[in-house]
């Protein structure tokens, strides 16, 4: 009996020990990443003017547990600085645009946000250590009952989901100090635009068919005035609608 205790303790012991490592080894591929993102800001500075991302927004990058949010088959790339496919035709995006597009937010602790296109639940896990509270939506029912799900075990309770149209956004929780869109359309809901507090941002891609994408930062005044900026090209997967 002595004996078959102490060998449940070594293998226990022995598990631990490979966890520990697993999880020093993501560690440090985090880190790897934030620094290949800081190198990308410079890179892009003339299209965006932007030389350096808030370290707010890279430390909740460098917290946030990207291979949790990839098919188990991509963990090996998780922190590579690329997309990577998480079935139905969609994507989980780069993490450099992640962060771009979260710091062009300008995320604060008393935040409430929208997120259309919740994916795999990343961006909506990296906005949820940045503000009190996010609302994510997402069209495909399977990426939305597996995104609820990986958010909850995760510990992300500051983000609620919901199986929709994002095109018509969520209003009975705006309006919304910002709001993030993860798929390209032709055009700016203009529901998202109703949403958005006065003083509030918006960022999404803009474009599709044949015609270039941008990502668009859109601001609404204090007084309700609306005006968009457009910061750089980019490539990202239509944005799904109800048929």
């Amino acid at each position: 009996m002595k004996t078959a205790i102490a060998w449940a303790s070594y293998l226990l012991f022995g598990a631990a020990l490979l966890a520990h490592a697993q999880e020093t080894n993501w560690q440090s591929q985090r880190l790897r990443l934030i620094d290949e993102i800081r190198a990308d800001v410079r890179r892009t500075e003339d299209y965006t003017g932007m030389h350096a991302l808030d370290e707010r927004v890279l430390a909740a990058m460098s917290d946030v547990p990207r291979h949790e949010f990839v098919p188990p088959q991509d963990r090996d790339a998780a922190y590579e600085n690329r997309p990577l496919p998480i079935g139905f035709g969609q994507t989980i995006s780069q993490p450099y645009i992640v962060a771009l597009m979260t710091d062009l937010l300008k995320p604060q602790p008393g935040h409430v946000v929208l997120e259309i296109g919740t994916g795999s639940g990343y961006q909506a896990a990296v906005l949820a250590r940045l503000v009190r509270h996010v609302y994510t939506i997402e069209i495909v029912e399977p990426l939305y009952r597996s995104s609820k799900q990986r958010l909850d075990q995760l510990g992300y309770h500051n983000v609620t989901a919901k199986h929709a149209d994002g095109y018509h956004g969520w209003a009975e929780h705006g309006p919304f100090d910002g709001i993030i869109v993860t798929a390209a359309g032709a055009q700016i809901p203009p529901p998202l635009v109703q949403q958005l507090k006065p003083g509030g941002r918006m960022i999404l891609p803009v474009g599709g068919g044949f015609a270039a994408q941008y990502l668009v930062l859109v601001n609404k005044d204090a007084d309700g005035h609306v005006s968009t900026q457009q910061i750089l090209p980019v490539m990202f997967v239509p944005l799904t609608r109800e048929r």
